[in-house]
């Protein structure tokens, strides 16, 4: 009998890549719709009139993945701090810092381009020692597009010129 494949998250902008030690049972997907619902503005029926804005990045969940060195003797140390830089600012692009980007797969299939999002981690069993030799992880991913590889970050503030051209172009609709 062949090896089991091994969900992975691949680094899209570094070397460094996650493997998982034992496979998720499940992948939750979900996405939204951004709504802009207007005070006072009523349908017929008296319910708020919503006007569609955008559809949000899709998350993925995967919950409890298994992290287990009971048996080998080892502990999970390095493996929790494998997960905990994923949500790290160590990639920096065109001087602006911010997290890795990745691809999540597993078994041939592609599921997403994206960044971690939430990392949550228990320590589950300790050795002797005292020493976490089980842990369970919890990660949220979200959807990146790779069009800007700089991925998501503060809103860009126009400049002096920007604002005095916007100034002028409302004091003219005002006119």
């Amino acid at each position: 009998m062949s090896e089991p494949v091994k969900a992975k998250l691949i680094s899209i902008d570094s070397s460094y890549h996650v493997e998982f030690k034992f496979n998720p049972t499940q992948l939750d997907f979900s996405r939204s719709i951004s709504l802009e619902q207007s005070a006072g503005a009523r349908t017929e029926k008296g319910m708020n009139k919503a006007s569609f804005k955008h559809p949000n990045p899709y998350t993925l969940s995967i919950n409890n993945i298994l992290i287990d060195k009971y048996e080998s003797g080892g502990d999970v140390i390095d493996d929790i701090k494998a997960f905990k830089k994923t949500v790290e600012f160590g990639v920096e692009v065109n001087g602006v810092k911010r997290p890795p980007l990745y691809l999540f797969t597993w078994g041939g299939q592609n599921y997403l381009q994206c960044f971690v999002k939430t990392l949550k981690y228990k320590l589950t069993m300790f050795n002797n020692e005292g020493l976490p030799v089980r842990a369970v992880v919890d990660l949220t991913l979200e959807e990146i597009d790779l069009s800007s590889k700089q991925g998501p970050g503060p809103t860009p503030k126009p400049n002096e010129n920007v604002r005095e051209q916007n100034k002028e172009k409302r004091n003219n609709i005002k006119k």
